[in-house]
């Protein structure tokens, strides 16, 4: 186990220890220290229920990803704006602690250049030094996020950029260039992938590509204020023998070759890490998988010695998707776009691979590993079977143990039609799944690659997908087949009205909110799941079969409420009582007008944002009224008696060509400075972004709370 590594481990033993003696949560125990997050496509792949048993939880608490899955969930940040060292590190057990605080804006888009793009399915990444404090470019290491342009790189042109300065409560300009390189080296290089962050953000890893069929791998080591977007730094290239002891910036490459040292690519596989080891994998265009040890820390290289690099499914040598360790069955998993599952030992290189389950796409967007509970999942955008819905096939959702055995496929949940052309992407587990003791929690998927892409709840039990899925809601217009994006789910317990959790997902085409104007958009569903014995205030939206409004705060009861399905119905549970809102939709609600006939259980949506239920039927007025603010209330409109159901439950971006993955920023307590409660993303096409001015790819930080 490397330093950095160790130290994060005795850091988590001792935070465990005072949660399990109820000293963090009721404020007695000392302030956990200051450590740094790193949010890359790792932490939407490697996800942790909570571990049941003192074995289990000794195993996976040796990753640092569950930590850091846990104080994104758990602790609470402020921002610092003078680069002190602000520490008001808190947890919060589930319920809002504080005052209301402003909503924020979308906050910036910066133009990345024409034709700039993460890419679809491909992830930025983002760095905070501290779990306490958001820190402003003041600081003396400032929180910054990195995005991939996926361009040619040259003297004029970025490979890779970074922002500081990212919160719109910062002073100075809001964001500021952080770094940004030309990292073609000795020849042109075009990342395609995802990177990856050093536990101590001090390096940046990816793969690029030439065109020609010559994939690289690269370490770098960044150093504040070098390189613009239009007059990028040129690290300095150095061997890997060199690399540990350079100056920044500076990195080192490692040609992707076959066991016969023959040159081969990669624009499918992300690099894959494990901090305790200091090992890494990446897979090639033709099925090779390779392993380098050491890799951030000491000198890095790559294994060559048998059976490295490895052919994980020699009977279908073809490009693999991003390699997820998991550190309790210490397997790699692999998929292949060939629509195969493989896992790889790790220490014996053995490979065993399943049996078909993508008869389009392949498995190219990785897997999701549960390390608690030892669960596989794979995203599949056609099961190959012409009958699951009548005469097409389905789209589907297989899961797996951690020991599969070969040939085998599984169980899998159908969610929606099947196509041959879109992929179907990963989805997001919420918090419910990710704090239960048993894998029991919801898991957001969108499904319907053959159709219009609809957003569903796969209800998954002590482990075990459900027979079937939940629809949501459409995330396009009917007549739609736009493809669809990987599902990020936010916990956020700090908002003015309660805990909220949403899910983000994006279309690249025919948006159904109306913000999306039937164009490429992203989408945010809530999603917040009931707890038991939790306090809850009103207005604060939970996901019960429809959403749920608190009319009347309190607390909730022992035992889940049997829910209602009928719109504008209440019930009580404990001292709670909720309103149905309705079902989730994604847009198309109407407006007020005057004059008109409402017939019972209609929706509009009023001027302050939330909807009205009509529980009178009658015919409106000729003026608006004057809309309550607060849920329940009841409203007056001549003949027309209204409900306030709440606020709507979903908001929408339009975004070029839709997104690419989502990650998510801080949860920030109420008081602080705007802007720190944020997802980042870069837009699929090229369109004006408002911060830069420019018109071109656009990175982009918009609110948690409503995409604006």
């Amino acid at each position: 186990m490397n330093g950095n590594a160790a130290r994060f481990v005795q850091f988590a033993a001792g935070l465990v220890a005072l949660v399990t003696l109820g000293w963090v949560v009721t404020g007695q125990a000392a302030k956990p220290p200051q450590q740094g997050v790193p949010t890359d496509w790792t932490h939407q792949h490697v996800v942790f229920s909570r571990p049941a048993t003192e074995e289990r939880a000794r195993q996976v608490e040796r990753d640092p990803r569950y930590w850091q899955q846990w104080y994104r969930d758990n602790i609470v940040r402020v921002v610092s704006v003078d680069g002190a060292a602000v520490d008001e590190t808190r947890v919060t057990p589930g319920v809002d602690q504080s005052v209301a605080h402003p909503k924020v804006h979308r906050d910036w888009s910066e133009d990345m250049g024409a034709g700039a793009t993460v890419g679809a399915g491909n992830y930025p990444a983002k760095y905070s030094f501290s779990i306490a404090t958001a820190n402003c470019g003041s600081a003396p290491q400032p929180d910054f996020v990195a995005f991939s342009t996926g361009l040619q790189s040259s003297g004029t042109v970025a490979s890779i950029v970074a922002y500081d300065n990212l919160y719109s409560g910062c002073t100075g300009t809001v964001p500021s260039t952080y770094w940004a390189y030309n990292t073609s080296g000795s020849a042109p290089g075009t990342i395609k992938t995802s990177p990856i962050f050093s536990l101590d953000g001090t390096q940046i890893a990816f793969v690029q590509t030439d065109g020609l069929s010559h994939g690289t791998v690269v370490l770098l080591k960044w150093a504040a204020g070098t390189g613009t977007l239009s007059s990028p730094a040129a690290p300095n290239l150095v061997t890997a023998t060199n690399y540990a002891a350079c100056t920044a910036p500076c990195m080192t490459t490692f040609d992707l070759r076959t066991g016969a040292n023959v040159q081969t690519d990669d624009t499918t596989s992300s690099v894959g890490y494990d901090y305790t080891g200091d090992v890494a994998w990446v897979g090639d265009s033709g099925g090779l998988l390779h392993q380098f040890h050491p890799f951030f820390n000491g000198t890095p290289a790559e294994v060559r010695t048998a059976p490295w690099p490895v052919e994980v499914n020699p009977a279908n040598p073809i490009a693999l998707s991003s390699p997820v360790f998991d550190q309790v069955s210490r397997n790699v998993f692999v998929g292949d776009a060939g629509g195969f599952l493989e896992r790889v030992s790790s220490t014996t290189g053995v490979s065993v691979v399943s049996g078909q389950v993508d008869f389009a796409t392949g498995v190219l967007g990785p897997a999701v590993v549960d390390q608690t509970i030892g669960k596989v999942y794979v995203f599949s955008s056609n099961n190959g079977n012409p009958t699951c819905l009548v005469t097409k096939p389905c789209a589907a959702v297989y899961q797996f143990t951690t020991s599969f055995g070969a040939g085998t496929t599984g169980t899998q949940t159908h969610v929606g039609v099947g196509g041959s052309t879109n992929p179907m992407y990963a989805g997001g587990f919420d918090s419910a799944y990710r704090s239960s003791r048993n894998g029991t929690g919801s898991l957001y998927v969108c499904g319907d690659t053959g159709g219009a892409p609809t957003l569903y709840q796969l209800k998954i039990n002590a482990g075990a997908l459900p027979a079937v899925s939940t629809n949501i809601g459409a995330v396009t217009i009917d007549a739609s087949t736009a493809a669809c994006s990987p599902v990020t789910d936010i916990p956020n317990p700090n908002f003015a009205t309660g805990a909220e959790e949403r899910v983000f997902v994006s279309a690249q085409d025919q948006g159904r909110a109306t913000p999306c104007a039937t164009k490429g958009c992203l989408i945010s569903f809530i999603n917040t799941p009931w707890k038991a014995k939790t306090a809850y205030v009103v207005g604060q939206e939970i996901l019960g079969n429809h959403i749920e409004v608190a009319i009347t705060g309190g607390m909730s009861g022992a035992t889940t409420p049997v829910w209602t399905t009928t719109l504008g119905q209440t019930i009580t549970d404990g001292t709670v009582k909720w309103i149905d809102q309705g079902a989730m939709v994604a847009g198309q609600l109407g407006k007020w007008t005057p004059s008109t006939s409402y017939s019972t259980l209609i929706r509009i949506v009023d001027s302050n944002g939330n909807l009205e239920i009509v529980t009178t039927a009658g015919t409106t007025g000729t003026s608006v009224p004057s809309w309550p603010t607060t849920a329940g209330a009841t409203t007056t409109d001549n003949t027309v008696t209204y409900t306030n159901g709440g606020a709507l439950p979903t908001a929408a971006l339009q975004t070029a060509s839709g997104a690419s993955g989502v990650i998510m920023d801080n949860t920030v307590g109420s008081g602080t400075l705007a802007g720190a409660s944020q997802v980042y993303f870069s837009t699929l096409g090229d369109q004006v972004c408002p911060t830069s001015g420019g018109n071109g790819g656009c990175a982009v930080q918009a609110s948690q709370s409503a995409l604006k």
